[in-house]
């Protein structure tokens, strides 16, 4: 079941949070700490009482994944478009878990509640080398928006 998470929800939560960052570690441990959750018991506490920050938990009698979620409005902009955005932060699903299309139904979740809140797209960001998620959102019907780029500069 697909439900908004809740404070009973935090450890599980956490636990996934780990090991997302062991999967990014892995990648760019440059860049990522290791063994590191991205958010605390405490931040996690105040995203949960954040109306704008949903964070939707598939709960099969444990937390087996999550999806971190913010709606994104731009209004009035000089030189964009007005456009509500659901942004995927972070999606997860618990290491043990995958395989049983958990994935793929809190992403049918999530694209169902944006369709509700009225948003025009959902975006996110994924990692050069997280191929396994990649593929994923390729084949959920994502496709490439715009593409970030870096230069490693070296002393």
């Amino acid at each position: 079941m697909i439900r908004q998470a809740n404070k009973g929800d935090i450890a599980g939560i956490i636990d996934l949070l780990y090991q997302a960052d062991k999967v990014h570690n892995e990648i760019r441990p440059d860049l990522f700490k290791g063994n590191t959750p991205k958010y605390s018991e405490e931040e996690l506490t105040a995203l949960l009482e954040d109306e704008h920050k949903p964070i939707f938990v598939y709960d099969n009698g444990k937390v087996a994944g999550h999806a971190f979620c913010q709606i994104i409005e731009v209004k009035g902009h000089r030189l964009l478009q007005d456009i509500k955005t659901l942004y995927i932060d972070d999606i997860c699903v618990d290491e043990e878990e995958r395989g049983k299309d958990i994935g793929k139904a809190l992403f049918d979740f999530v694209r169902d509640y944006a369709i509700s809140l009225g948003c025009y797209n959902i975006t996110l960001n994924v990692w050069e080398g997280n191929d396994a998620a990649y593929g994923f959102y390729k084949k959920m019907g994502m496709r490439v928006q715009k593409t970030g780029m870096e230069i490693r500069l070296e002393d």
